[in-house]
């Protein structure tokens, strides 16, 4: 009954991760929460994941990777990119990969990805090319990156932290490296010399005004008070005109003279005319209710619009959705959007999609582009957020630059420390989180953003369902089931079954999913068969990262969506030969750098 339990709330999980009705880490939660209830863990085993090593040194290494970020270490890599990357698109991409593969080995690759964005389409600007030629290939070359080192990804932390429940010792920080920077040239040579044919211009050029890739033109427009229009002697923000109709008024022009941004205490009268963005059924809706009048005959020009949405004082940038985001299930309406962040939303991209209707009632998702308006002064605000990047390179401002030799130095002695074994990873990474913190490379403060709190969440929560699958004797059950399946085959094949079979699996839930399920089951078929553990580990491992069919497989996938302006297809098409590849090369470096027999 415990097995039939177990595995009926794994396949509610699996469909759940898959059809995404909650958020995956609320959904491992639930998962945790109905092993209590069902009694198939206890509830000192249900919250253990809280106070796991694994879940601490991933939260610890999200803090010094903002500590690396913060003081600005990264944006020196800048200056070789644009060195050394020349014209070609080969070289360009070997250059990044050379660049940014060794940063990924280090830290955190979805803050890698967050700093290299930016950095990569202001350098596709320069040279005339679409961005959607090296951000796909960014997002590859930092998933191959991650793992050259244990503290890559937090993947390999819980790898190595599910390696030491099943009694079989902690990974070393540099136990797979050299596995690691073999698929990563092996990799980064399919990038540069294969991929550019397959990957499409799914972006034009970059245009001197940002909006006219978004073809924003047809939703603006301007509308005249009437002296019968109800808006008459009121505040633009006491109107409540955009809260309650899906419109943004960007200007406000009265007696010929054009007011923009903040527009909120405009007091409107007679004749005013309002510069507006908004969708054909309500402005319809407003004209008819609001007693407002459509000038005849405007027809915007792209540097007509550019001039309203630009100035000295005003500007438009994209913005991307990042994971942790609170605003990630929530409309701009609900949100107050504009009144938070003082800036108006004109379109979103959502992959190779353009919203531009209805703005304010489009549920937001991890991964959505939103071009943005408002004063210069709010996009700093908002380069401060850790819900939001803004893709342009950070005001030096923000940068602690005098602080970058103190956080190179402190994480490369929390690197040393952890690979001479003079202590566990856990106890140097919490230490180069204090001693980040007591230099001043970050703010108390600011560690709390600095924490992937989704992430923390789901590795807390799955850790759980992999201590049932364990208590329960349903991974001794299905490991029986693929031993019965493949108990003729060779050990090579055995190995190369779990490195497909996670990498598939990995497609449709998560990485680290993909680890707490497929490690126990791996280890249990490698004693049945008498063959190496660790090998096996080390399949699970890198195929659970071995994410490039989908842009919903890999959080750095997922952000290059919407910038690159990819369609669903164009990962499966660039990513699926790169999966294959790696399914064939990955278990024959294994077998010839770690064996398959059991090592006493």
């Amino acid at each position: 009954m415990e097995i039939i339990l177990t595995l009926s709330l794994l396949v509610v999980a699996l469909i759940a991760f898959i059809f995404e009705w909650l958020p995956v880490d609320i959904t491992a939660i639930c998962v945790t929460v109905a092993l209590m209830v069902f009694g198939l863990v206890t509830p000192e085993e249900g919250i253990a994941g809280f106070g796991n090593s694994a879940t601490i040194t991933v939260m610890a290494m999200f803090i010094l990777s903002a500590g690396i970020t913060r003081t600005g270490v990264v944006q020196i890599a800048r200056d070789g990119l644009t060195k050394w990357g020349g014209k070609n698109l080969t070289q360009q991409i070997i250059a990044m990969g050379i660049i940014v593969g060794p940063i990924s080995g280090v830290i955190n690759n979805t803050a890698v990805v967050a700093i290299f964005l930016p950095i990569i389409e202001d350098w596709c600007k320069k040279q005339r090319i679409s961005v959607s030629k090296l951000l796909m290939p960014l997002s590859f070359v930092t998933i191959l990156g991650g793992m050259i080192t244990l503290i890559g990804t937090s993947t390999n932390i819980l790898a190595s932290g599910v390696s030491k429940k099943l009694g079989y010792g902690e990974f070393s920080i540099f136990q797979f490296t050299k596995l690691g920077i073999i698929t990563f040239i092996i990799g980064l040579i399919y990038l540069a010399f294969i991929a550019p044919k397959l990957i499409p211009n799914r972006q034009p050029l970059t245009n001197e005004f940002l909006g006219q890739d978004y073809d924003i033109k047809e939703y603006f427009t301007e509308l005249i008070i009437t002296p019968r229009s109800s808006l008459v002697g009121q505040t633009l923000s006491r109107s409540e005109i955009q809260r309650k109709f899906d419109l943004d008024v960007l200007e406000v022009i009265q007696n010929g003279v054009r007011f923009s941004q903040p527009l909120g205490d405009k007091v409107l009268g007679v004749g005013d005319i309002l510069v507006i963005r908004s969708s054909k059924e309500d402005l319809l809706r407003i004209r008819e209710e609001r007693g407002l009048s459509l000038l005849p005959d405007i027809q915007f020009k792209t540097d007509e619009i550019e001039s309203i949405l630009t100035s000295e004082e005003e500007k438009i940038g994209e913005v991307l959705i990042l994971s942790n985001s609170r605003l990630i299930g929530t409309t701009l309406k609900d949100l107050r959007f504009r009144q938070r962040y003082n800036a108006t939303v004109l379109a979103i991209r959502r992959g190779a999609e353009l919203l531009q209707g209805r703005l304010g009632r489009i549920p937001l998702r991890f991964g959505d582009l939103l071009l943005v308006q408002g004063p210069k002064q709010s996009f700093i605000g908002l380069q401060t957020t850790r819900e939001l990047l803004v893709l342009e390179q950070q005001n030096v401002e923000t940068i602690r630059t005098d602080k970058a030799l103190i956080a190179v130095l402190i994480t490369v002695a929390v690197i040393l420390v952890a690979a001479f074994n003079w202590l566990p990873i856990l106890v140097t990474a919490l230490t180069g989180v204090i001693l980040m913190i007591i230099t001043g490379c970050l703010k108390p403060g600011e560690i709390y953003g600095a924490v992937r709190w989704d992430v923390i969440f789901l590795l807390a929560g799955l850790i759980p369902l992999g201590t049932a699958m364990d208590k329960s004797g349903a991974t001794e059950l299905l490991a029986n089931f693929v031993v019965g399946l493949g108990g003729n085959l060779s050990g090579y094949w055995i190995l190369t079954f779990f490195f497909i079979a996670t990498s598939i699996l990995t497609e449709i839930l998560s990485n680290n999913a993909s680890v707490v399920l497929m490690i126990p089951i791996a280890v249990e078929v490698a004693n049945s068969l008498n063959l190496n553990p660790l090998a096996f580990m080390f399949a699970v491992t890198f195929a659970a990262s071995n994410s490039f069919m989908t842009p919903i497989g890999y959080q750095t996938n997922t952000m290059v969506y919407g910038p690159g302006g990819y369609k669903f297809l164009d990962f499966f098409r660039v990513g699926a030969p790169l999966n294959l590849l790696m399914a064939i090369v990955t278990p024959l470096l294994i077998v010839w750098l770690y064996g398959l027999q059991p090592i006493n």
